[in-house]
């Protein structure tokens, strides 16, 4: 959401109190019920973090992620999680996020250093706070929102609370607006909802009207603070979190991240394997030909274009970036549309792009494409009303990608 901005291994330890230290932690949380808890190694977190950024569906570099991961274990910090089947019916959750907000009021920034407004630290934490003073009680989990830095936000925001992060995602992709979750597609709104800006400001949204307002809302005040704001959101009891949330996210992302670290080191290649393991397709490789970028409304907007190399020379690839890859084409007809996952991804890697901005596409860069089908629970019509082509302002439907890839006019043959 942010403009520019587990299979679980070893043995599952039970405890009554969660104990995260961490040098700039509140202490641990006091919880009510047992919960079967993992301790995440240092190899898993580097996956996670790795695979987060796959599963963004955009660029994202894992890199700054994991460096900021290691440094707290070095402090002493320690990463727990926690299956959503094993929370207890009391426990209650938050997830934390960024809001994006470029564009036409990024005039404030410069406004602002005039006026010697000191930026403010840890936002992400005060907004949790926030919404913690507002609504009485104390948090027992942290669950993450999307992928990409949304689950570094979750890790940090959880060991600051002495909590674990919930093995579960409110859309497990990266999406580009608050209402595109699971949760509000199953009637759980995300409000109420606490923000911090970049200075300071605390906004509190006791209520929206629904989660379209909720992100219109929060979008504003991102907006208007020069792109930076922190929110706190969708708290949400363990009932909801079963029934709101796309299960396991987090130990697919660990999947994700340990199958293309894995063939690299086994001199496989990590595209081909990251294929056999999410069930996906190759869509096209080449180089960036064109990438005409823009902020606008909060949003990172990109028309990408790529011409084909190897088998792929002669053909041309076209990518929608709203934040992130919404809807892709192959010599101009359709191959791919959200909710489907559309991943630009480093051939050498496997791993998500990292130049370019958010869309994470650099002119000159060689970038292999893949596909993915959307977990069930967006492929609903809710779902696709929320995150399919139309809400994008395209006049056509959506079709799975299974049967756009079994229509394309050109069957290319594996590298």
């Amino acid at each position: 959401m942010k403009m520019r901005m587990v299979v679980l291994l070893g043995a599952l330890l039970s405890f009554t109190v969660v104990a995260c230290s961490s040098a700039s932690g509140n202490g641990a949380v006091e919880q009510s019920g047992a919960a079967e808890l993992h301790e995440l190694t240092l190899q898993e977190l580097d996956d996670l973090l790795r695979g987060a950024c796959i599963q963004a569906t955009r660029g994202c570099a894992a890199d700054g992620y994991i460096k900021r991961v290691h440094e707290a274990v070095e402090k002493g910090t320690k990463f727990t999680m926690v299956s959503p089947t094993a929370m207890p019916d009391d426990w209650t959750t938050v997830s934390p996020a960024g809001v994006g907000g470029g564009g036409a009021w990024e005039y404030v920034i410069e406004r602002t250093k005039k006026q010697e407004i000191p930026v403010v630290q840890n936002t992400q934490l005060k907004s949790i706070q926030l919404l913690e003073k507002h609504r009485g009680s104390k948090f027992n989990a942290v669950l993450r929102v999307e992928g990409a830095g949304a689950t570094l936000s979750a890790l940090m925001a959880a060991a600051d609370l002495g909590v674990p992060v919930v093995d579960a995602c409110l859309s497990q992709r990266a999406r580009p607006e608050i209402q595109q979750q699971i949760s509000w597609l199953n009637g759980i709104p995300a409000t109420p909802a606490a923000l911090v800006t970049r200075f300071g400001d605390e906004v509190v949204i006791q209520k929206a009207t629904d989660d379209y307002r909720a992100e219109d809302l929060a979008r504003a005040v991102a907006v208007s603070s020069g792109g930076g704001a922190s929110i706190a959101m969708n708290p949400m009891t363990a009932d909801e979190v079963r029934r709101g949330t796309i299960p396991n996210a987090l130990s697919d992302a660990i999947k994700v991240g340990k199958t293309v670290r894995e063939a690299r080191e086994q001199g496989r290649d990590p595209i081909a394997a990251l294929i056999e393991v999410t069930g996906g397709y190759k869509l096209f490789q080449g180089v960036v030909s064109k990438a005409e970028s823009k902020g606008d409304r909060g949003f990172s907007w990109t028309d990408a274009e790529l011409t084909g190399v190897g088998p792929y020379k002669g053909h041309k690839y076209r990518v929608f970036v709203k934040n992130e890859n919404i809807v892709s084409w192959l010599d101009g007809k359709v191959d791919v549309a959200s909710p489907d996952y559309i991943y630009n991804l480093n051939p050498k890697t496997g791993e998500a792009m990292t130049g370019g901005g958010l869309g994470g596409y650099e002119v000159g860069s060689e970038v292999a494409m893949v596909g993915v089908p959307a977990p069930s629970q967006w492929t609903t019509q809710a779902g696709i009303d929320v995150i399919g082509p139309r809400h994008f302002g395209f006049d056509f439907d959506y079709t799975p990608i299974a049967e756009l890839q079994k229509k394309r006019a050109v069957q290319f043959s594996p590298q």
